[in-house]
């Protein structure tokens, strides 16, 4: 589905953060990138969706190289980016934030199916529709993103930190939606601090340090392998 290949990238007139770098996504699968802070995790979702300068490699998605189009593209075809950070609209409402999402779409009816969709997947955001968005909390805020994600029904989702800042059970919750997001066709592709957690709902994960490919694995497999475990899962 998406294929990455020797990939070298940065940002602007800057070096480099990630060299050389060889990964891929196939259809139905998290894959879960974890390492260390500064490790380059973020910047191979943002080169994924067109937020780098790529000095060298590829990416293609479905036998298309992605390089050359802008993100307006890039989720045309089915690509969506969760940032770090649940950028929402704070003084939007839940249903604006959600409409936000769906500014590709072709057609009013497209938009009340995509809603109607979003809603289901996520019915605290439909009880709270009407409220501006920088009144929820922060699991709802995050809920929100992913909700405005979904807007466009892509394949894949780029989600970076998405348990960043939330309480132990919103972190589960947001793990469990994800599965259920995997289950109805739409691969993720997530970088994730909570390694542990994380590991175990992935599929297989890479792990990253100072801008290279270390590992790489299923996820039971990384987090079985004591290298992992001692230098970024705080076991010994």
């Amino acid at each position: 589905m998406l294929t990455i290949s020797h990939l070298t990238a940065g940002y602007g007139s800057g070096p480099a953060i990630i060299h050389d770098v060889d990964m891929h996504v196939s259809e139905g699968e998290i894959v879960t990138l974890i390492g260390p802070n500064g490790a380059g995790k973020s910047t191979v979702l943002r080169s994924i969706f067109g937020l780098t300068k790529i000095h060298d490699g590829t990416i293609n998605y479905f036998g298309e190289r992605l390089s050359s189009l802008s993100a307006n593209l890039i989720i045309r075809r089915g690509i969506c980016y969760v940032p770090q950070g649940r950028s929402i609209f704070p003084s939007m409402t839940v249903e604006e934030n959600l409409q936000m999402g769906g500014f590709t779409l072709s057609s009013t009816n497209e938009l009340k199916q995509s809603l109607k969709y979003a809603y289901s997947r996520f019915p605290i955001l439909h009880q709270k529709r009407e409220q501006k968005a920088k009144l929820l909390s922060g699991g709802q805020q995050q809920m929100l993103s992913l909700g405005r994600s979904l807007m466009v029904r892509p394949k894949m989702l780029l989600l970076d930190e998405p348990s960043i800042g939330l309480s132990p059970k919103i972190v589960i919750e947001v793990f469990e939606k994800c599965l259920e997001i995997k289950r109805e066709g739409t691969s993720i592709f997530m970088v994730e601090q909570n390694a542990n957690l994380a590991l175990e709902y992935s599929d297989r994960a890479y792990v990253l340090e100072l801008g290279r490919v270390r590992l790489q694995g299923t996820g039971k497999e990384i987090l079985a392998d004591p290298r992992v475990g001692e230098l970024y899962l705080g076991k010994s």
